[in-house]
């Protein structure tokens, strides 16, 4: 039985979020290929995890027999979640962009997740497991845009998911998104469509793929 790990951070609804739109059309077509398979699903926007603290980081690097209660309750939460990730046979993460960068819900999930000698170094424990990331934006921080230079999302998180955990990604690009919202942008409205058309078909197309890979 295959497990779906899907992870949404936007701070709005599906109905005016790029992000999670995309996001529910891929796990549309995964649940189609996969009617018996499992979705673990993590709404951080609704439900944020804890951020990190020093008892949730520590604990990472002290034998448990070691552990205080404090780096124990907190080391347990770290654990739920690292384990759902490791568990799981496809990643589909929701990460706008806010402020040039991703979430801070996501990045508190991300700091939970990441274990030295677990989840990250020589031989990380969900290696080659498929992550798909809708990078929504509202604007374009593509090669050759004039913001090009703040880009932050794609860039930390192929250092993080891909170099980090050796997860096997691939991003999803919806952007222009604020086109059809404001006045000054809506020369741009064509390619934003264009933009968010190949999103929905992106997202089809890596789910039925990824079924498919872990159904073989």
């Amino acid at each position: 039985m295959a497990t779906l790990l899907h992870i949404d951070s936007s701070v709005f609804p599906t109905e005016a979020s790029a992000s999670r739109a995309v996001t529910e059309a891929f796990r549309k077509h995964w649940e189609e290929q996969h009617p018996q398979g499992k979705v673990v699903y993590r709404d951080l926007a609704a439900e944020p995890v804890a951020h990190i603290t020093a008892d949730a980081h520590l604990a990472g690097f002290v034998p448990e027999s070691a552990h205080t209660p404090g780096q124990a309750a907190a080391f347990a939460e770290r654990v739920k979640l690292i384990e759902e990730l490791e568990q799981a046979d496809a990643i589909l993460i929701g990460a706008p962009m806010y402020n040039y960068t991703i979430p801070s819900t996501l990045k508190a999930w991300l700091d939970n997740v990441i274990l030295i000698g677990r989840t990250a170094g020589e031989n990380p424990s969900a290696k080659g497991t498929p992550v798909t990331v809708v990078a929504s934006r509202g604007g374009s921080y593509a090669p050759g845009t004039p913001r090009e230079g703040y880009e932050y999302v794609q860039n930390y998180l192929e250092a993080i998911l891909a170099d980090g955990l050796g997860l096997d990604l691939e991003f999803i690009v919806p952007e222009l998104t604020m086109a059809s919202q404001n006045p000054a942008m809506a020369d741009l409205i064509p390619l934003a469509e264009a933009s968010r058309d190949r999103a929905f078909e992106a997202a089809a197309t890596r789910a039925r793929k990824l079924a498919e890979r872990v159904a073989a």
